[in-house]
């Protein structure tokens, strides 16, 4: 199990990057659109730097939902190695079958 205390920061990036996602489209496309004079583009740059850091999706960390692991993690089931492997040794996944030969 991970600590409470990162996933619980985990999950308030979530939040600050879901709350902050169209400001910051908005002034990246600012930022990026060369026909824009200059000023105008650096005032956009100022913005964007003034919003909270875990606003960015970068800042977000996957981690299992079960554990809440970092590492070896399965994006498609949202699990880590392991919690897949308990998790389909107690047959709650449907069509994994573990192997033995």
């Amino acid at each position: 199990m991970a600590k409470t205390s990162s996933v619980e920061k985990n999950n308030r990036r979530r939040k600050l990057a879901d709350q902050f996602a169209a400001k910051r489209k908005v002034l990246k496309a600012i930022i990026m659109d060369q026909s824009k004079p200059m000023e105008e583009r650096f005032r956009a740059q100022l913005k964007l730097s003034a919003l909270p850091r875990n606003s960015a999706k970068t800042r977000i960390r996957n981690r299992c939902e079960v554990t809440g692991r970092p590492r070896a993690y399965y994006r498609k089931l949202k699990v880590s190695r392991i919690a897949l492997r308990d998790l389909g040794n107690n047959g709650q996944i449907p069509g994994l079958v573990k192997s033995s030969w």
